[in-house]
């Protein structure tokens, strides 16, 4: 299992880590199997998305803080609950093939670690058998 360090620098943020999955990947030796990305985290989440146009990943960010607003008047005394919905919302692990070595991603496709209650310095496991 490799671990990966990602610090991120806004309370919402998605940062691609496809090129640290990818070595993990290099550094396993697998040839063929699958690959599982796991965050540990409660107010992250991992996801598979649009890997070309950068203006997504910014539709996405500005899009999921209006749908569940900081401020959205929660019971949960740590003032992060819209972090702990948007993880819940995204989910904490990925699956991807492995074929030749490599991970088997659509042509526009990335690996995103997504933050939900920054700026911190998390971790993403990954897992290649």
């Amino acid at each position: 299992m490799k671990e990966i360090s990602v610090r991120t620098k806004r309370r919402v943020e998605m940062v691609n880590i496809t090129d640290e999955v990818r070595r993990a990947v290099g550094e396993s030796g697998v040839m063929d199997g699958i690959c599982h990305v796991f965050m540990p985290h409660t107010t992250a989440a991992v996801t598979i998305n649009e890997n070309a146009d950068p203006d997504v990943v910014r539709d996405i960010e500005t899009h999921m803080s209006r749908l569940v607003p900081e401020d959205g008047g929660f019971r949960h005394s740590e003032g992060n609950s819209d972090g702990h919905i948007k993880s819940s919302l995204f989910g904490c692990s990925e699956t991807v093939f492995v074929e030749g070595g490599k991970l088997v991603l659509g042509t526009w496709q990335g690996i995103y670690f997504c933050e939900f209650d920054g700026p911190r310095s998390r971790k993403v496991f990954v897992k290649v058998s």
